[in-house]
């Protein structure tokens, strides 16, 4: 039976990201929005809908251990394996938008500032507040720094189309119902054999569930690659985690403060550090290709088997 609610939840998530790309497409093209801005945006937040939702319940029962590993294993995945995949399979990316300069602090950014927040152990409601004012400010930052146009981008085909907000919005809700529940459908599976074999929270939160919830994230970004948006698929990824940590880490905190160990989560803060410090590395040299697909997926490599080891 697991293995049909696999194969359903994994064609869910397949259409659904169809749809999002699609109507993301439509949306850009009647806003004059690049597809960067977008993917970082409205797609971003829509893949990061499972993260928040799995950290805030975890944090409501006061499990902190899973509500923080969720995000680091999902800041992780996001970029060791989503675009580690990406990079692999992709022909031809050649994103016009200046990655490096425009958002490179972004990938770095809100890594800081978590592990500043976290030396006296505790992420406190003062410091979920600070995460939500820098989605805030990502926000802000993005809005005003996408004078790009979409030369070069727009699908004449779509540009034929007439514009249609409500038809637009029923397929992006079609899109994220289908993606979102399809990745619930597999961490709730995957959860529920995990703690049956004895497997603790910190791991199923750091593995499990934040690979199901990643996979909104893989899905929409190799279908954005497949449609020749490579911006879509980096700006979903740049913009997810740093949804994560502000949207995601923010409210879990502001539900309940949360705690971590961090003598015995260090390695895996210092992987998700270490991804963070290569993608910044990757798009510095527009290392867009399989030689940036190999640094991230050893990081992957070296993750599993330390999570699997321990």
């Amino acid at each position: 039976m697991d293995y049909v609610i696999f194969l359903v939840a994994m064609s869910a998530l397949i259409y659904g990201a169809d749809f999002i790309i699609k109507e993301s497409e439509k949306i850009a093209l009647h806003y004059n929005i690049s597809h960067f801005v977008i993917g970082a945006t409205l797609v971003a937040f829509g893949t990061s809908l499972p993260e928040m939702a799995a950290s805030m319940v975890a944090s409501f029962h006061h499990k902190s251990d899973m509500a923080i590993a969720n995000v680091v294993g999902s800041v992780t995945f996001n970029i060791v394996l989503v675009l580690g995949v990406v990079f692999f399979i992709a022909k031809k990316m050649m994103p016009k938008r200046d990655l490096f300069a425009l958002d490179g602090a972004w990938v770095v950014l809100p890594v800081v500032i978590f592990i500043l927040m976290i030396q006296d152990g505790v992420i406190s409601r003062v410091d979920g507040v600070i995460f939500v004012l820098m989605m805030v400010s990502y926000l802000i930052f993005l809005f005003t720094n996408s004078s790009e146009d979409l030369e070069g981008e727009i699908d004449e085909d779509l540009a034929k189309e007439r514009f249609n907000w409500i038809k637009s919005i029923i397929l992006l809700t079609i899109g994220f119902t289908l993606t979102i529940g399809g990745a619930n459908f597999v961490v709730e599976s995957g959860t529920n054999i995990a703690r049956a074999l004895g497997v603790n929270e910190w791991i199923i939160g750091l593995f499990l569930i934040a690979l199901g919830t990643s996979l909104p994230e893989l899905v929409v970004s190799l279908v954005a690659v497949k449609k020749g948006h490579a911006e879509m698929s980096i700006g979903n990824i740049i913009g997810s985690n740093v949804a994560n940590f502000s949207m995601v880490l923010g409210s879990a905190a502001l539900v309940s403060p949360l705690t971590i160990d961090l003598e015995a989560t260090s390695y895996d803060l210092m992987i998700m550090a270490s991804a963070s410090v290569a993608l910044l590395f990757i798009i510095a040299n527009k290392l867009y290709n399989k030689a940036g697909a190999i640094f991230l997926l050893t990081i992957l490599a070296l993750f599993l088997q330390h999570t699997f080891i321990a």
